[in-house]
């Protein structure tokens, strides 16, 4: 068979590939995760009683977006890496520009403070659970997300395995916002966004092997 004919017959009876499918796959899983987050972290703590408002609301709100935003800015940079070829880097850039905004806010509010009370507001009652609890809740979102990534084809394994990861922790951080949203913004600052950042360097550890194709 000469090569024209091996060219041409490959070519034959191709269809398009419904770009869409794969974005829903990561959308699904990003949902399934976060239900198996939320679940657990219901059995484990149980219904808050000021899910929806309490003297920190204010607080549980930023928490949330602070997550959230992340989890936005992550999701669509996965779902750009989960095809061959350079995704940008619009959505890290926001990813970035999160994290500066609630590390300023957290400067701000403790020269805003007596300096006697910054150890308090840094280390609040719950910094062990957050340390504990945030990426434990991110596993089984990061376990989803990989299982959707395999069915892509990323070639930057240790930057998606980093994103992927780092959705995975700002998930479990969001859930977690709902038992224990903090008690200041320096406490959200470090004990959300240090946990969400160790899920994210995991993520650039595992991802080479798991997302390998």
């Amino acid at each position: 068979m000469k090569t024209d004919e091996l060219i041409d017959m490959l070519g034959t009876n191709l269809e398009p590939v419904k770009g869409g499918q794969l974005r829903n796959t990561l959308l699904i899983a990003l949902a399934v995760g976060a239900i198996a987050a939320l679940c657990l972290m219901l059995a484990i703590f149980g219904v808050p009683a000021d899910a929806l408002g309490g003297e920190h609301f204010g607080l549980k709100v930023l928490a949330l977006a602070f997550t959230l935003g992340l989890v936005a800015a992550g999701a669509s940079f996965l779902i750009r890496a989960a095809r061959p070829g350079e995704p940008g880097s619009r959505p890290l850039v926001l990813v970035g520009l999160l994290f500066l905004a609630i590390l300023s806010a957290g400067v701000v509010a403790l020269v805003l403070t007596h300096p006697a009370a910054w150890g308090g507001m840094a280390f609040g009652p719950q910094w062990a659970a957050c340390l504990i609890c945030i990426p434990l809740f991110s596993i089984a979102p990061f376990a989803s997300l990989i299982w959707a990534l395999r069915n892509g084809a990323p070639t930057n394994l240790a930057r998606t395995g980093a994103v992927a990861g780092l959705v995975a922790g700002a998930l479990g951080a969001a859930v977690f916002a709902f038992h224990q949203p903090g008690d200041s913004i320096p406490f959200i600052a470090l004990w959300y966004g240090g946990p969400i950042v160790l899920c994210a360097l995991a993520g650039a550890i595992l991802g080479p092997r798991l997302l390998r194709w």
